[in-house]
């Protein structure tokens, strides 16, 4: 067995292995990614500038548009690169950083979904104190209050994810997912952060 030290890169699933795929799939990751950025980067442009949109709904929505930015661009363009160069390879510390981003995106939209459900509880049941209750003040310690948690939740998966030494390097998944993550722990009583029970057996490449 060779622990985690001994891994300085881990190696990604191929959609497919046909060469005229690999480029289809990076023109489709591409397209969808463009259209992501744009469509994201419209909203947030669209609150910033009109005035008639400083209202909490489109600031949350700015905010959420941000974090389908990051949730992206964490994951698509490796995928992207590495159909195009034909490789598989991620470094150790490229796997922490993705693990990392896209948890901290992914919880931190989760939160958000919650505090805007909540805005819209408010504006429906009790519209004559809306304003008053979701003034200024109250949308920057909401928005706060949801990237801190994000970031929490991240750097609390993250380090316990990459705590126990790995026995292989091969991910069964286009990036570097958790739950896949899990499957390469060396010890058959090792937990992550999500209850899951690791499987053992194989072996580093």
């Amino acid at each position: 067995m060779t622990n985690q030290t001994s891994i300085t890169e881990f190696l990604l699933a191929e959609l497919s292995a046909v060469r005229e795929l690999q480029i289809l799939h990076f023109l489709t990751f591409l397209v969808l990614y463009l259209a992501a950025i744009i469509g994201n980067l419209l909203i947030i442009s669209a609150v910033l500038f009109d005035h008639r949109l400083h209202k909490p709904m489109y600031f949350f929505l700015m905010n959420l548009a941000i974090q389908d930015l990051g949730t992206v661009s964490v994951l698509m363009p490796k995928s992207m690169a590495n159909s195009l160069f034909k490789t598989r390879r991620i470094t150790y510390s490229g796997c922490v950083a993705q693990v990392f981003w896209f948890l901290f995106f992914a919880a931190s939209d989760f939160v958000l979904l919650t505090v805007m459900a909540y805005d819209r509880y408010i504006a429906i049941y009790n519209p004559l104190q809306y304003e008053m209750i979701m003034d200024r003040k109250a949308c920057m310690q909401v928005i706060v209050v949801v990237w801190f948690s994000g970031l929490t939740l991240a750097v609390l998966h993250t380090s316990s994810t990459f705590a126990t030494p790995f026995c292989s390097n091969v991910v069964n998944q286009f990036f570097c997912e958790i739950s896949q993550l899990l499957k390469l722990y060396c010890s058959k009583d090792s937990l992550g952060c999500f209850g899951g029970v690791s499987s053992t057996g194989n072996l580093f490449l």
